[in-house]
Parts: structure tokens; C-alpha cells; sequence
């Protein structure tokens, strides 16, 4: 049976709370990688961030509808979202534009497992985490390659 330990890649590439979004986006270019673990100085996951963060904070910002009732001006869209969109499109760091609830698997994790997590929950990249560390990522490519009976590139 396949495992993440059989198709993760390891010697993965990580980026700080602290790192630039513009450094994060000369990384992912000069690297040829669409997202990277977010870990924090002690080693722990943080987030993760990955180029659809990069491409959002770039979107058309859409201002919500109002509507005037008694000289008032009521917004139809919660203002807490509006917030968080103006946060996310100026951000200046990782912390600001990456995923904090992080799924992760074991290196003991099947295929089929992974398979399954990334389809119903519409992840890309998966971090494999043993003791607390992180040991290894695995992209769509490593699924593909696993069911095709290859092993990961170390």
C-alpha cells in the first residue's frame, strides 16, 4: 500500500510569518512552487500560503451594495467581510494573506486517504507532519505519480 512517506517530497521549501509578499512571490517563481508551509521560528506550522493567496490579493476589490432607508445607509454585505477583503488585498506579509487551519497527514497516511482529502476539500498541498515537524509536502503531482506506482523525489 502507498503512503505519503512513499511519494512526499522532502527538503521542503518554508517561508516565515514575518517573510514579504514580495519576496514570497520571487520564491515561488525562482523555486518553479505554487505554495509553501508557513512555519514559525520554533519550528511549528503556522499556515500555509499558496499562489490562489498571491492572486487574490490582487483581485477587483467589490464594494458592497447599500441601501438608504430614512436618511441611513445600511450595508447589504456584512462590513467584517469588507474588512478582511481591504486587509487581504494590502497586505505586506505571509501572516496576512496565509491559511492558519492547516490539513495536514501523517507520513503513514494511504494514498487513497490523501486522495480523498484533497478532492473534498479542495487542497492542493498537503504537508506531512511527524512529531510536530514538518517531514515532507505532497502536491497533486505526487498523488498522480503514487497511483501510478512512483515513488516521491527526495
Amino acid at each position: 500500500m502507498v503512503r505519503a512517506q512513499d511519494i512526499m517530497k522532502t527538503g521542503v521549501i518554508t517561508v516565515s510569518p514575518e517573510t514579504t509578499v514580495e519576496e514570497l512571490g520571487r520564491l515561488f517563481i525562482e523555486r518553479g512552487i505554487s505554495g509553501a508551509p508557513v512555519v514559525s521560528a520554533d519550528g511549528t506550522l503556522y499556515g500555509i500560503v499558496t499562489e490562489n493567496d498571491l492572486i487574490k490579493q490582487n483581485r477587483r476589490f467589490h464594494i458592497p451594495t447599500i441601501i438608504r432607508l430614512f436618511d441611513a445607509f445600511i450595508p447589504l454585505e456584512g462590513s467584517s467581510s469588507m474588512e478582511k477583503e481591504i486587509r487581504r488585498m494590502s497586505a505586506s506579509r505571509v501572516s496576512e494573506i496565509c491559511t492558519r487551519e492547516v490539513v495536514t497527514v501523517a507520513p503513514e497516511t494511504p494514498l487513497q486517504e490523501i486522495a480523498t482529502i484533497m478532492s473534498e476539500k479542495g487542497i492542493h498541498l498537503l504537508p506531512v507532519i511527524d512529531a510536530g515537524k514538518i517531514v515532507g509536502i505532497i502536491g497533486k503531482m505526487e498523488v498522480i505519480k503514487g497511483s501510478m506506482g512512483e515513488t516521491g523525489e527526495r
